[in-house]
């Protein structure tokens, strides 16, 4: 009976769920929650708390079943998964993320650098860091998620509320202008 549910769009699924149909909201369930918890851990920076954050968020999607009117499911969940993030960054007044914070993504290609080598790599970082905050706030955020965060084009397009064609030139632009400003800094 489930190999049914798996077949369903998000649309069909979210019309069952409507309909009181658990195996629905477990489809959509088992469907975005790893995606969603992710995401979610982006900005909180706990895995753990983002878990339970997305897993209060089906239970609102169960409960508010009857009252919501959602054309795309992915956005909508997307979209409540960043909206709780940002209530639980408020709630507990977590700094809010900037790239300064990801020093944790930081890898090395080699193990065995010396100490002047691991400085140098540890500068030229610190100051790529330093011209990718230097960007305007879209650009600068859709490069990170696709960069950094590893998201596609399509899921920062759903989360921004904006084109994959929007999308793609602001990755087009960030690049360009990041391009730009590596230029700029190497003829001082």
């Amino acid at each position: 009976m489930k190999d049914v549910y798996l077949s369903k769009c998000d649309e069909d699924l979210m019309s069952l769920v409507a309909n009181r149909d658990s195996l629905a909201l477990e489809t959509l369930f088992n469907r975005y929650y790893p995606a969603l918890c992710k995401f979610t851990s982006i900005y909180i920076k706990d895995y753990n708390k983002a878990e339970e954050l997305i897993a209060d968020l089906f239970m609102k999607l169960w409960d508010k079943k009857n009252d919501l009117q959602i054309r795309s499911v992915k956005k909508y969940l997307f979209t409540a998964a960043k909206n709780l993030a940002f209530n639980e960054i408020q709630r507990v007044k977590l700094p809010v993320l900037s790239i300064t914070d990801r020093d944790d993504t930081l890898d090395y290609p080699d193990s065995y650098l010396n100490p002047h080598e691991q400085l140098t790599s540890r500068e030229s970082y610190c100051e790529i860091i330093g011209l990718i905050n230097l960007l305007p706030d879209r650009q600068r955020e859709v490069l990170l998620m696709s960069r950094i965060d590893m998201l596609e084009k399509t899921i920062i397009a759903d989360v921004l509320d904006i084109s994959v064609r929007t999308v793609e030139t602001l990755l087009y632009q960030a690049v360009k202008n990041f391009r730009s400003l590596t230029a700029d800094r190497s003829a001082i």
